[in-house]
């Protein structure tokens, strides 16, 4: 448990250092880290398989980019992606969600992505009223969020708040959710391509983090890799309190819960806990999948997802 507080610490330090900003942002700190990080974005949205909008909505904290994809009058489904993972993560499975649903992938503000932060700093009350402020625009009653890592703590802590417009919840190996990290050791591969934002620890990174890093389209890999050489992120993990075991009895709506077999943040044991703890919850392990299991097992990840989401 020290372990863990202490690396959520570390990671929260050195991703929000002090950095000289000529670029007016505080994810950026340079014009030209900037640029080159939008132009790795643009290039991994080539792989986005369905036709889709890009959209920015001002909010009390910024500007909010969201890519929507699927049909106007289908049932909404909100996408939240890791830390620096942006919305682009989600390339191998829009094509399947985005047949029946109307979808939204968000890039959380603090983040690499393309979305704009007005503030330096965000509590969890202030990423509660972040998305509200996005469901209240686009009208999205009764959603379906489907969340991997960091973004789904914070899809569960939505999830939670009284009177909420969240009707079903996926979580896919959701981060600090059900338990700390797993495996410490391998996952400190995050932590030295932070550091050391070189070809060497993204490869490193990938293979710890994903059981198929081949499969992963190298446009992503090079987003990617300028997210940690040109971003300095602050997902405010120390923020990130574990839920306890009465909050997680209080959500009454359905919730799929998958991991991998090979993840590094989250054993198989969360699953167990899951379903103990959740009056309505699935859970599913997802075998030869790491961490990024929406794409070491993209097609097997898609039809749970569907199927859960189609269930009455």
């Amino acid at each position: 448990m020290r372990k863990n507080l202490l690396l959520f610490a570390f990671v929260t330090l050195l991703t929000s250092c002090a950095v000289t900003n000529d670029s007016n942002d505080f994810v950026f700190p340079t014009r030209t880290g900037k640029q080159k990080y939008l132009q790795a974005y643009n290039q991994t949205l080539r792989l986005w398989d369905a036709p889709y909008t890009e959209e920015n909505i001002k909010t009390s904290y910024g500007l909010a980019h969201v890519i929507v994809s699927g049909p106007k009058d289908a049932n909404p489904v909100v996408l939240f992606h890791g830390t620096d993972a942006s919305s682009t993560m989600w390339y191998p499975n829009i094509k399947s969600l985005s047949k029946e649903f109307r979808v939204y992938a968000i890039d959380y503000p603090l983040e690499t992505g393309k979305s704009l932060a007005y503030v330096s700093e965000m509590h969890p009350k202030d990423m509660i009223r972040f998305y509200n402020e996005i469901f209240a625009h686009y009208e999205l009653q009764n959603i379906s969020l489907v969340a991997a890592s960091r973004g789904g703590w914070v899809a569960t802590m939505l999830a939670l708040e009284p009177e909420n417009r969240i009707g079903k919840l996926v979580l896919l190996s959701p981060a600090q959710t059900f338990g700390g990290v797993d495996k410490l050791g391998k996952a400190m591969s995050a932590l030295k391509l932070k550091m050391f934002p070189d070809k060497k620890q993204l490869h490193k990174f990938f293979a710890q983090f994903s059981y198929y890093p081949e499969k992963i389209d190298q446009k992503y890999k090079e987003q990617f890799y300028l997210a940690n050489k040109f971003g300095r992120s602050k997902p405010d993990l120390m923020k990130m309190t574990r839920f306890s075991k009465q909050e997680l009895q209080s959500l009454k709506i359905p919730v799929l819960v998958l991991v991998g077999d090979r993840d590094v943040i989250n054993d198989v044991g969360i699953l167990t806990k899951a379903a103990e703890t959740i009056p309505h919850a699935e859970t599913d392990m997802i075998m030869n999948a790491g961490h990024f299991l929406s794409i070491d097992q993209a097609e097997m990840v898609n039809i749970k997802i569907v199927d859960f989401l189609n269930k009455k």
